[in-house]
């Protein structure tokens, strides 16, 4: 069949090397997809959320399966535009409903359904601008540290952890008041920090029935040793060391059940991919947060270890036939490391031409922000560039093959973090 794939990501690059495996997959459109995509499928410049353009599109093409990468489109309703239209509401679409893609597109939404279903998270309160005196006095009887997290969409960048109650308050203000986040942050939860570990479930859902997909761990702040501003993602591991077998039963009877159970019984149509982001707090699961798509880097480094076929994956979901697929896992180890530009996550320079590494079955490469110059140079055109995942039978052996790809891969001011992976390998010993 003919299948579309919505966005220019290393999300979008390694779905797309991933659905091309497939035997059912007969030409992949990518839109608008970047200089990997363009390799393996064909770029369509069309944007991810003028859905006209798309559903004409659909039919142009006879588009027989939708997947969506990213969570705008779904958050701005993409799937209930195409099931709308009479002509194209009965091709499956990988994303949940637009009230579905809530539990991203608010926290203060995602946050009372976590509530209202008994699925373990941090104690919160949510406060609008209206309300910043209740907001500050109530800052003032929390412990430290404290969270902030800005309402609404923002780009992975809207949430801050305040150290002490002077910054929690200014930054409080600056949000509400200063529209730090833009309207974003029109809304601001306050949540408890918790300490633990932090990992990522994925779960590949069609509203009744749910996959339990590989688990990862990502890493968010720019600088080694998790310092630094948060980013889209510097790198991720996957299997997790300490997600253990009773640790993962824990997830899913505490956290995945009642997370599909819910959305059935409160009718909210979700058909995608389920991000679970989890701390692990002394052996016990508690959700930070819902996204309502695969994350990236994360997806670069779960959908190697997929043996099944991701398409017949990806129609159970459309489809709502997810119980009849076998999910195979390899036991293999993929760890990820993300290259950016220099100054990233804030100005960079964009339009450096980029000189790639030899190829290595066991480094996969997967675009992010790149293209291609009026001489047809590979270039820089984003802040994460290239994302490069090694495989291995251990930790060690995967981490060695992402690096000796990545240190042979060049561009003006590029930047990498040499530390992924490091923590759980003393974990190890």
């Amino acid at each position: 069949m003919n299948i579309l794939l919505l966005g220019s990501g290393g999300r979008e690059h390694a779905f797309a090397w991933k659905i091309v495996q497939s035997k059912s997959c007969s030409q992949l459109y990518v839109a608008p997809g970047n200089a990997g995509t363009a390799e393996i499928a064909e770029n369509v410049s069309l944007g991810i959320t003028d859905f006209p353009a798309i559903a004409d599109f659909i039919l142009e093409k006879e588009i027989g399966l939708v997947v969506v990468g990213p969570e705008e489109p779904l958050v701005k309703g993409i799937v209930d535009y195409l099931q709308a239209k009479p002509e194209t509401a009965q091709i499956p679409v990988v994303g949940p409903s637009k009230l579905g893609a809530t539990l991203e597109g608010s926290k203060d939404f995602s946050k009372r359904f976590m509530q209202r279903n008994n699925v373990p998270t941090a104690a919160y309160e949510t406060f609008d601008a209206m309300q910043i005196e209740e907001g500050l006095a109530y800052l003032e009887k929390q412990s430290l540290p404290i969270v902030l997290k800005a309402d609404g969409l923002a780009a992975g960048k809207g949430v801050l952890i305040c150290e002490t109650l002077e910054d929690a308050q200014a930054n409080l203000k600056d949000m509400l008041l200063d529209q730090k986040f833009g309207a974003a942050s029109s809304k601001v939860v306050i949540e408890e920090f918790l300490t633990g570990i932090e990992l990522s479930v994925f779960v590949a859902t069609d509203g009744k029935d749910y996959k339990i997909l590989p688990e990862a761990k990502d890493y968010k702040r720019i600088g080694e040793g998790d310092s630094g501003l948060n980013t889209g993602g510097m790198g991720a591991v996957s299997p997790v060391i300490f997600a253990d077998e009773a640790f993962m039963k824990k997830v899913e009877e505490q956290v995945v059940k009642p997370t599909v159970a819910g959305l059935e019984k409160e009718n909210i149509p979700y058909k995608g991919f389920l991000f679970i982001g989890l701390m692990n707090k002394d052996g016990e699961p508690y959700v930070i947060e819902y996204n309502v798509r695969m994350g990236d880097p994360e997806t670069e480094a779960v959908l190697p270890r997929i043996e099944s076929d991701f398409v017949d994956l990806l129609l159970g979901i459309g489809e709502g036939k997810l119980s009849d697929y076998e999910l195979k896992i390899s036991p293999q180890f993929a760890t990820t490391v993300v290259m950016v530009s220099g100054g990233y996550p804030e100005s960079y320079e964009k339009g450096f031409p980029i000189s790639l590494s030899e190829e290595n079955p066991q480094a996969l490469l997967f675009h992010a922000g790149t293209g291609r110059n009026e001489k047809g140079e590979l270039i820089n055109t984003g802040g994460r560039v290239l994302a490069i995942t090694g495989l291995g039978s251990d930790l060690q052996t995967a981490l060695n093959h992402a690096f000796d790809r990545v240190k042979g891969t060049h561009w003006e001011k590029a930047y990498y973090r040499k530390d992924i992976g490091k923590d759980i390998l003393k974990l190890y010993h």
